[in-house]
């Protein structure tokens, strides 16, 4: 990561909202990306991703807050060609070839990537004679990113980027995203995979009901939700009395069994023997998965 000091940051949300009809998809979000930093954007279907993206490409405007980038309105910006995105939703273009594509949005921006470089970057070299209408779904979406890059935007926003792409792709993918941040660009992505988040981000955001629930790295965030999980049969009997115990933020049951977040798992454990309650204990740090799932549960998963 490469940040740039005494500049605006790249991204700044300050209390944005954007509502559809009674359903508030933003609902005061505050957020700040610096120049040269990797974000990613991590929620579940409907959690406001996809809201937060178009108001930062300007596609739509906020009811109240502001959104900038770079210090001015997000228009601005995608005007100047300093944004380049690779949304889901997009049709491939017929009879045309990948190097036409990528060559005629090159040509819309003020400094662009050279075509090879752009098709290199995107690991579509020897694709760039094919018809973009005649590619495979991860052809076609290593193609959006080329066409993303073509600008050589600084900032780079990326919608859930390795859908549809294999195993070896994605790793190449990566591989690319990541040498073009090192440039001092700025991404910001959002996924499924959560690893993916861990791995290749600065920063993790999670946005859950239109809000920012969380905002640190993956180590951050499994300590937030909990750093330890303590995992014991109920052999059934409730958990009353389970939330209590030292060290612990929540219990959740799956099962037969009673799954304990909890900071101090030593504490936790200690506690659980003095009740006679350890048949099948096990205790495992906390995963990104279970951190996440924390997070954006909601209040009746936990007692």
């Amino acid at each position: 990561m490469t940040k740039t000091t005494g500049t605006p940051p790249a991204v700044s949300f300050t209390g944005a909202v954007r509502t559809y009809g009674a359903l508030r998809a933003i609902d005061g979000v505050d957020l700040e990306i610096a120049t040269g930093e990797t974000v990613a954007l991590l929620g579940r279907n409907g959690a406001g991703k996809s809201t937060t993206i178009s108001l930062l490409l300007g596609l739509n405007e906020p009811d109240e807050g502001t959104v900038e980038l770079f210090g001015g309105p997000p228009e601005r910006a995608v005007r100047a060609g300093r944004v380049g995105a690779m949304l889901q939703e997009a049709r491939a273009v017929p009879r045309v070839t990948v190097r036409e594509l990528v060559a005629f949005v090159a040509g819309r921006y003020p400094a662009p990537l050279p075509v090879a470089r752009a098709l290199e970057l995107a690991g579509i070299a020897d694709l760039a004679g094919r018809r973009v209408d005649r590619l495979s779904g991860g052809q076609t979406q290593r193609v959006r990113f080329a066409v993303a890059l073509a600008g050589d935007p600084s900032l780079l926003v990326l919608d859930e980027p390795t859908a549809a792409l294999d195993v070896e792709a994605r790793h190449v993918f990566w591989t690319s995203m990541r040498a073009y941040a090192r440039r001092g660009h700025t991404v910001l992505f959002s996924t499924h995979y959560l690893e993916e988040a861990d791995a290749h981000a600065d920063r993790i955001v999670v946005i859950d009901r239109g809000r920012v629930v969380a905002d640190g790295t993956g180590e951050q965030l499994r300590r937030a939700a909990g750093g330890n999980l303590v995992s014991v049969d109920l052999a059934g009997r409730g958990t009353e009395g389970l939330g209590l115990l030292p060290g612990v933020r929540s219990v959740e049951v799956r099962g037969d069994r009673a799954l304990l977040r909890t900071d101090d798992s030593d504490a936790t454990v200690v506690a659980l023997a003095r009740l006679g309650a350890i048949r099948g204990l096990e205790v495992t740090p906390a995963s990104l998965d279970d951190a996440f799932l924390a997070l954006t549960a909601p209040e009746t998963e936990t007692v």
